[in-house]
């Protein structure tokens, strides 16, 4: 197993998910059943919202047990800018579609730039440029 094919966000709210994640530039490629499940189509996955409540029933769990988290839970997601221009087009536009700011984008001592928001169901998202990163034909950044 070496691909990662969807990655699943439970949400609490997939109306307001779904808005805010194509405000922020995600395409939906079908929308057949979007007040149940959402699909968006991206460079070699997809990103899937789906309630919370019904994700725990799918998997199993108790929502007594397993409620939907409120701090963070040691997981991000990254989106790799071509740009420092393109990293605060990219907050701009989530921040005034809701999403938190939770670290302003800086220069880090790495050598890139990079800042955190978290979406509004709390999901942490890292923006990040640098000029030495290269991206292959399908759009995927290389790592060597």
């Amino acid at each position: 197993m070496n691909s990662i094919h969807l990655i699943c966000l439970g949400v609490q709210d997939l109306a307001q998910s779904r808005k805010f994640y194509r405000a922020i530039g995600f395409v939906e490629p079908n929308d057949e059943h979007a007040n149940e499940i959402v699909f968006f189509n991206n460079t070699g996955t997809k990103l899937e919202l789906f309630p919370y409540s019904e994700l725990l029933k799918d998997i199993g769990l108790n929502a007594t047990e397993h409620p939907f988290p409120k701090s963070f839970n040691g997981v991000t997601h990254a989106f790799n800018a071509k740009s420092k221009e393109e990293v605060d087009f990219i907050f701009k536009k989530a921040l005034a579609n809701g999403a938190q700011l939770i670290k302003q984008p800086v220069w880090g001592d790495w050598g890139g730039y990079s800042g955190y928001f978290s979406d509004p169901n709390g999901y942490y998202w890292e923006v990040a440029y640098s000029k030495d990163w290269q991206f292959d034909d399908n759009d995927m950044l290389v790592i060597e």
